[in-house]
C-alpha cells in the first residue's frame, strides 16, 4: 500500500474522503508530523525519510523542489500535484484507484499531475 503525505494546504475533505472510503489508508498531514509551516524542501526531505508520496495542490513550487532533490541524487518518493479544481470525489476517487492499483516504486522519483 502507497504512504501518503497531505502537505499543509492539501484539501482537507479529500484527506477525509480518502479515510472515509479505505480506513487503512496510510495517511499522513503534515501538521499531524510536526511539520506545521514548514516549507516544500523541508516537506519533502522528511516525507523521503518515511518513504511516503507527498500530496500537494502547489503547482509553482513544490515540483520545482521535488526535481532538485532527484537532480541532486537525493531519495524522492514521488509527488502527486492534484489539480484544486479538480472535483472533490473524483480526487478520491483517482488517488484510490492509484493505492489500489500500483506499489510504491512506481512513483519514486517522479512528479504526477492528476488527474492524470
Amino acid at each position: 500500500m502507497l504512504r501518503l503525505l497531505a502537505d499543509e494546504n492539501f484539501n482537507g475533505d479529500i484527506v477525509r474522503g480518502l479515510l472515509l472510503r479505505k480506513g487503512d489508508c496510510d495517511i499522513l498531514r503534515v501538521q499531524d508530523v510536526g511539520l506545521r509551516g514548514a516549507d516544500a524542501p523541508d516537506v519533502l526531505a522528511w516525507a523521503a525519510e518515511q518513504g511516503r508520496i507527498v500530496l500537494t495542490h502547489d503547482r509553482a513550487t513544490m515540483p520545482e523542489y521535488a526535481y532538485q532533490r532527484v537532480a541532486a541524487g537525493k531519495e524522492m518518493p514521488g509527488v502527486f500535484v492534484v489539480n484544486d479544481r479538480f472535483p472533490v470525489g473524483s480526487a478520491i476517487q483517482e488517488i484510490l484507484l492509484i493505492v489500489a492499483c500500483t506499489n510504491h516504486a512506481e512513483w519514486t522519483g517522479r512528479v504526477v499531475y492528476l488527474p492524470l
